[in-house]
């Protein structure tokens, strides 16, 4: 059965007042409230209606109904207008990421930003090195047979790993390695580079065949093969803040959740493109989660996605203002990181 207008709008009040004051609401306050331009007695008809169709539920034995999933699902398809952010709270988040100094530095203040702004708990992905591009490699001598190699992605990710050579390796040698390695791989995507990295070996004389290979061994099996996914957390403390239906009144599977950096992965770094996704409740695929909704974008330069970020909290979010705000964080941190 199809929801007509003035039940949608029903439905949209209670939304807002459970998220506003935490307090399942009633057919009198909503009249009081709200222009809805009827009588309780019609608003507690429509309220009986959505009960039957599953998006609104009466938690215990209180007077007055609250969303469900379901509810909250129809008002973030339908009838949620998204916040545009104020003058005062762009120029806030850009003053506070134009202040960093290198991708570490992006990454924190970016967390801790989303977490006071949304007040929820919020979750950086690391520019992700299978979707960056080599800028410039660095090879260091530590010794006569050490070498510390020094990855730098155009994103701003700076990676090193030792590397043992087979034997001692004079200075010009080292020279040679480096302009060879940058002539073949820079501006080359990582996940493109295997074939490069073994055109290397191919291709260079029999004096710096064990070097080359050897170095090659260490940029594919930790840069390429097995590289690392890294992830920033802030504002967990932000869980304590609700009421007591939130998170089903058990916090546990939550916080066991976000202590596993798989967990996180999964919610925030599969997002292919700058779309917004929210996810409410029962549609987390991880079971510790279907008390919660998370809020999750892809950030890069231009329109390129090198990561991605969102916020985590319960399915009693203000959806419109952390839909604009998680949008607006990406949106900065893309133009940052195209600046750079």
């Amino acid at each position: 059965m199809g929801l007509d207008d003035r039940k949608l709008a029903v439905l949209r009040a209670i939304v807002e007042d459970y998220v506003a004051t935490q307090e399942p609401v009633g057919s009198r306050a909503l009249v009081e409230r709200h222009q809805l331009g009827v009588s309780p007695a019609t608003v507690r008809n429509d309220m009986a209606v959505l009960e039957e169709e599953g998006y609104i539920r009466q938690p215990h034995t209180s007077a007055g109904r609250v969303p469900t999933d379901r509810g909250y699902r129809l008002f973030v398809d339908r009838l949620s207008r998204v916040k545009p952010l104020s003058p005062a709270e762009r120029r806030a988040i850009e003053r506070f990421l134009l202040g960093a100094v290198d991708l570490d530095d992006v990454v924190h203040r970016t967390v801790r930003l989303l977490a006071q702004l949304t007040r929820q708990v919020a979750v950086v992905q690391y520019p992700s090195l299978a979707r960056s591009s080599v800028r410039h490699l660095e090879l260091v001598p530590i010794s006569t047979t050490r070498l510390m190699l020094v990855m730098i992605a155009d994103t701003g990710r700076v990676e090193q790993r030792l590397v043992e050579m087979p034997g001692p390796i004079p200075a010009d040698d080292v020279t040679d390695l480096r302009r060879l390695v940058n002539e073949k791989l820079v501006d080359t995507r990582l996940s493109e580079t295997p074939p490069l990295v073994q055109a290397l070996v191919d291709e260079v004389g029999p004096d710096l065949r064990p070097a080359m290979a050897t170095l090659a061994s260490v940029l594919l099996e930790t840069l390429v093969e097995r590289h690392e996914e890294r992830i920033a957390l802030a504002g967990t403390a932000n869980l304590t803040r609700g009421g007591l239906l939130d998170f089903q009144g058990s916090l546990r599977p939550i916080l066991e959740a976000l202590e596993e950096e798989v967990v996180l992965l999964k919610l925030i770094g599969e997002v292919e493109e700058s779309t917004m996704r929210v996810r409410i409740g029962d549609e987390n695929e991880i079971d510790n989660l279907r008390a919660a909704s998370v809020v999750s974008t892809g950030y890069g330069p231009n329109s390129m996605i090198v990561g991605g970020l969102g916020v985590l909290g319960p399915t009693r979010m203000d959806y419109p203002s952390t839909i604009a705000t998680v949008r607006a964080v990406a949106r900065y941190v893309g133009d940052l990181l195209a600046q750079n």
